[in-house]
């Protein structure tokens, strides 16, 4: 008879919610649902020692350092935990990786509402032919800076958040405002 440990409450959570990141982001545009809300579901899945992160919230700045992870202004994080949608002119700034290294571009996570606000029409990989969304709180120049500023294969990836449910934007999707 063998016997396989189980796990614990927390390890099954953060896999539930590791799953659903990846789901996100290998379906574009597709909701996803979360096993909790918030950001710090986020930090407890994707953190460690390794990761340099930004954070506004004070209280998710707190919850990353215990992780070990490195705090650090926006141009050096590997994942930016953001309180608010920011300006355009801040994308500039987010790391995109470089034509060796692509994949070292940032994550950012920030705050959205779906099914309401600007229509967005999402193609590339991992979608079927083209897909339209509907995402609120995000203003039309960020999504002309972000196509602006984007040279694929370097890039972000984006994280929206609206309580427990996640989209995941993967730098190679391409974006429409309608």
């Amino acid at each position: 008879m063998s016997h396989h440990p189980s796990p614990s409450d927390f390890e099954a959570r953060t896999n539930a919610t590791y799953d659903a990141l990846m789901w996100a982001l290998s379906r574009p545009g597709k909701i996803r649902q979360l096993p909790q809300t918030g950001q710090a579901a986020l930090i407890e899945t994707l953190i460690d020692r390794e990761c340099a992160v930004f954070a506004e919230d004070d209280r998710l700045r707190q919850l990353a350092s215990r992780t070990g992870a490195h705090l650090v202004m926006p141009d050096k994080a590997d994942h930016l935990f953001l309180s608010a949608v920011p300006t355009p002119a801040f994308l500039r700034d987010v790391r995109q990786g470089s034509d060796l290294y692509p994949e070292d571009g940032a994550t950012l996570v920030m705050p959205a509402t779906f099914g309401t606000g600007t229509a967005l029409r999402l193609t590339g990989p991992g979608v079927d032919g083209a897909l339209d969304v509907r995402v609120g709180d995000i203003p039309s120049a960020f999504w002309a800076e972000r196509q602006l500023v984007m040279r694929y294969p370097m890039g972000f990836e984006i994280f929206l958040l609206d309580g427990d449910q996640v989209i995941g934007l993967p730098r190679s999707t391409e974006i429409e405002v309608l």
